[in-house]
């Protein structure tokens, strides 16, 4: 075996071991997408695109099905993420951001079939243009499951194959100028017109903040009452005059704390709150002293979501259930069909209400046990939702209908990602429901994608010297112009004629591409998570519009 020239001994060893090749593609792709020059960095999406390139150059490809199994994933994950935000954007502003998605959607589709047919592009490149262009990765999936699944027909003298190399092809030449292109004008931009987007952000911070307090530096103490004026008063005059009503109050009853009953409080007695800092100051000093006392492992305070399931528990106000009282608990919040509502004594609980609470695990156990069930930072993923959801998503792609002999289906991205929508959306409302905890949730996202992208680099490895050789520079900047065309579209529309705020707009139009790395460069130009909101305006409706587009194209 000579070490002198690796290709002789390396490429016929990964040969053999193709499962190597894969994850060294991965690996390899992750290194090359966080290399930084200056500020800027490819991605790991681009690094694993560049890094399938040279494998497939070298002849290494990956199964159909393992690619299969990595977009499943990945579509079925975009449309769960997306879900809760699909619906909450159609209720709030929705019909704004659902223009600017049409229009960036149609732009750069209306773009690509032009390029492709004004440069006789080979069938199926158009969608490699959009793809590529718009930086849109489910756009990529829904065109080669188009060709895949039979809904689109094939041209005379080429097969499926060929038209799937040619997607991927157009793609990886396009993609990786289209996302350097594409930060570069989210980066410059706003500074070109004038724009500053910090003081935007802030602006828009300050005339769009939270109507409702929940309460600070919420802490645990120990006092001693002084006040001799406590001996005679009974337990709902002590309420009325130094209780805010939310704060956990309890007395020391041979050497453990209960709820403070009916004997009241005498001058001597020891107390535990737990509560806000303002409590202790407007109210408890009054009449006792803090003490300093030893600190014990049942004192650890802990912060989890309870869920109201259980119907015994269900139609009773916050008055009638006295958590701080029979819990020992502080409440904080409240959260219904995930939004926060304010609450107070005469709150009526209903199924799927989220209480945050403070206070002892055992305690918060104790009310869950009672209430419904816990949602502390969730470990296990509901299996069966998520391989049913993903098998239900399938056979809604499977389904078409025939007009004038043209086959229109979802498409297994469409049908993934509606069954992804509307799992994700079930879950927001009805936290009980496939559970598929964050971290999962970006494991399976970012493990599919660069499954699907490590695929698409090693098929379009083979030919992507000869597209470049015939292409090349005319692709290039028909992709630029895919990419750069819908943003600025996409901003005098929504600026203009929808009237979206400065701060949202071009976070808007990286939602509308479907770009996180442009949104990133965004929100650091803003030194501010506001751009965020335009971006989720816009996320849910790009990915199911650029699916569909994906799929529309191949007729380009």
């Amino acid at each position: 075996m000579s070490l002198e020239n690796p290709t002789t001994w390396l490429l016929p060893f990964l040969n053999h071991h193709k499962d190597m090749a894969f994850f060294l593609v991965i690996g390899i792709g992750y290194i090359i997408g966080n290399l930084r020059i200056g500020s800027f960095s490819m991605g790991s999406v681009a690094g694993v695109l560049f890094a399938g390139l040279v494998f497939g150059y070298f002849g290494f490809r990956i199964s159909g099905s393992a690619q299969m199994v990595g977009f499943a994933l990945f579509i079925f994950s975009v449309g769960y993420q997306a879900g809760p935000g699909f619906v909450a954007v159609l209720r709030q502003d929705g019909l704004k951001y659902f223009v600017l998605s049409i229009v960036v959607a149609f732009t750069g589709f209306a773009l690509a079939a032009v390029w492709a047919n004004f440069l006789s592009l080979p069938p199926g490149m158009s969608a490699g243009l959009l793809a590529g262009g718009l930086t849109s990765s489910p756009t990529l999936a829904a065109a080669q499951d188009a060709v895949n699944s039979g809904t689109v027909s094939i041209a005379e003298g080429w097969t499926k194959d060929q038209i799937i190399d040619n997607v991927a092809m157009g793609y990886a030449v396009t993609y990786i100028f289209g996302l350097v292109g594409l930060i570069m004008v989210m980066k410059y931009m706003p500074k070109m017109l004038n724009i500053d987007l910090v003081q935007e952000s802030k602006d828009f911070e300050s005339g769009n903040s939270e109507k409702y307090d929940l309460p600070e530096n919420v802490v645990l103490r120990t006092y001693r009452i002084t006040n001799p004026e406590i001996k005679s008063m009974p337990l709902e005059k002590l309420r009325e005059l130094y209780w805010d009503k939310t704060s956990v109050v309890k007395v020391k009853r041979e050497d453990s704390f209960y709820p403070i009953d009916e004997d009241g409080l005498v001058v001597g007695d020891i107390i535990e709150v737990l509560g806000p800092r303002k409590y202790f100051t407007d109210k408890i000093s009054k009449i006792a002293e803090e003490i300093v006392t030893e600190w014990k492992s049942d004192n650890a305070q802990d912060t989890a979501q309870v869920i109201v399931s259980n119907k015994d528990v269900v139609g009773f106000t916050l008055g009638e259930l006295q958590i701080n009282r029979r819990f020992g608990l502080l409440l904080m919040e409240i959260r219904r069909a995930g939004k926060h509502i304010d609450h107070n004594e005469n709150t009526v609980l209903n199924e799927g209400d989220v209480l945050t609470v403070i206070g002892a695990p055992q305690q918060i156990e104790a009310m869950g046990e009672y209430m419904g069930q816990i949602e502390r930072a969730g470990v296990e993923t509901d299996m069966i939702t998520l391989s049913f959801g993903i098998v239900i998503g399938l056979m809604i792609g499977s389904f078409s209908v025939t007009f004038g002999g043209v086959s229109v289906g979802l498409g297994s991205a469409g049908g993934l990602l509606a069954s992804g929508l509307f799992i994700g959306y079930r879950r927001s409302i009805r936290p009980t429901f496939a559970q598929l905890p964050e971290a999962t949730r970006w494991f399976l996202m970012e493990f599919g994608l660069l499954l699907f992208m490590a695929g698409v680099g090693m098929r379009a490895g083979g030919g992507i010297l000869e597209t470049l050789q015939h292409n090349g520079v005319v692709l290039v900047g028909a992709g630029m112009c895919v990419t750069i065309v819908p943003i600025l579209v996409g901003y005098f529309v929504g600026r203009t004629l929808l009237n979206i705020s400065p701060a949202l707009i071009f976070g808007a139009i990286t939602g509308a591409m479907t770009s996180g790395a442009a949104l990133s460069v965004v929100i650091k130009e803003a030194k501010s998570p506001v751009p965020a909101l335009g971006y989720t305006g816009t996320y849910a409706f790009a990915n199911v519009l650029l699916v569909i587009a994906g799929s529309l194209i191949m007729a380009f």
